[in-house]
């Protein structure tokens, strides 16, 4: 009598368990235990170091408050399930490369790494959709990459100039990151406008002038809006001085705004238009790919001021206690970092 033996592919590797945030109805989360296959050729395994929470758009998801006609365009690289909820939502990862097939997955094994990828202790992805850090930027301030980035496209969609009179109002992370990249221009006065005293410090640890509302300086050459408060956008079209430009960073989701564009409006002549970080301004989308996007964002957060941007810290497993306090009243906090049980 024979026997049939069974052969095993000695070169297989079974699935290792991860755990990953979801948002599993508006206004909960939970973390989820998942099974993550080994790197396939061109990809690499991710183990995450820390990951930010974009506080404006997240709460958005979080809060099921993403329109219907925005579900498409709302997609995070890297997410899985669908809006409103369940979803895997986030895109603001740093982690240590671990493993990768192919030549290019192996140059970058054991490389830190910025991934727009929802929180999540360990992931596989292309290589090509890891971005290593610049020499000396500390993985806990690359959370903020995605950011900067959104900062970053902002200024090229409106090309502030030498000397500008510029305002930002509102001193959450990507409008005082705005401010932050103006204020290195030569000759600009620029100023970080918030109805939260406390954002004073932020501003002076970032070399920017604060303003509370009232007191704010009008006749702008360029004003942006990044408070997510409509009563901002409001303020913004009454600091702007004639012909200037109004840029919109905040999005509202489900939220109508109510504009006074009577008034000065059309005899100033104001130009109010959108920034969003989804597309590369049209006349450097020749000559810019995403990727190389990213690569500068994170080279701009080699500044060790930009630590006064995280507000705060905590473990990866207390996320759902801790997301509904976070993404509800805005107080004091501004990118909360997350730390995962590796660290």
């Amino acid at each position: 009598m024979q026997f049939l033996v069974p052969i095993f592919d000695t070169e297989f590797s079974p699935p290792m368990l991860t755990h990953a945030f979801w948002t599993v109805e508006p206004g909960r989360g939970e973390i989820r235990e998942l099974e993550l296959l080994a790197p396939e050729v061109g990809e690499v395994r991710v183990r995450a170091l820390f990951s930010g929470i974009s506080r404006g758009t997240e709460s958005l998801v979080f809060s099921g408050e993403v329109p219907e006609s925005e579900f498409e365009r709302m997609r995070a690289p890297f997410q899985q399930g669908e809006f409103p909820a369940p979803v895997k939502y986030g895109y603001a990862s740093v982690g240590v490369v671990e493993a990768g097939e192919g030549d290019a997955a192996h140059a970058l094994i054991g490389r830190p790494v910025f991934c727009l990828f929802p929180h999540q202790c360990h992931y596989v992805v292309p290589a090509a959709a890891v971005v290593p850090l610049p020499d000396g930027l500390p993985p806990a301030r690359a959370v903020l990459a995605a950011n900067m980035e959104t900062a970053v496209n902002s200024l090229w969609d409106t090309a502030p100039a030498v000397g500008d009179r510029i305002a930002v109002i509102g001193g959450g992370v990507v409008g005082s990151l705005v401010a932050w990249l103006c204020s290195r221009m030569p000759g600009t006065r620029v100023e970080l406008i918030d109805i939260n005293p406390a954002r004073a410090a932020l501003a002076d640890a970032l070399g920017v002038s604060f303003r509370l509302p009232g007191e704010a300086t009008p006749e702008c050459d360029l004003v942006f809006h990044a408070s997510g408060n409509p009563a901002g956008l409001r303020q913004a079209l009454g600091l702007a001085g004639q012909e200037a430009t109004v840029v919109e960073m905040s999005w509202f989701g489900r939220q109508e705004v109510c504009l006074p564009l009577g008034g000065a409006f059309h005899a100033r002549r104001l130009t109010l238009r959108s920034s969003q970080v989804g597309r590369i301004p049209p006349p450097r989308a020749p000559r810019w790919a995403y990727r190389q996007r990213m690569e500068l964002a994170l080279s701009l957060l080699a500044d060790p001021c930009l630590d006064a941007l995280i507000s705060g810290e905590s473990d990866f497993l207390d996320l759902p206690a801790h997301m509904p306090q976070l993404l509800g009243a805005p107080g004091s906090t501004l990118c909360h970092r997350i730390r995962y049980p590796s660290v």
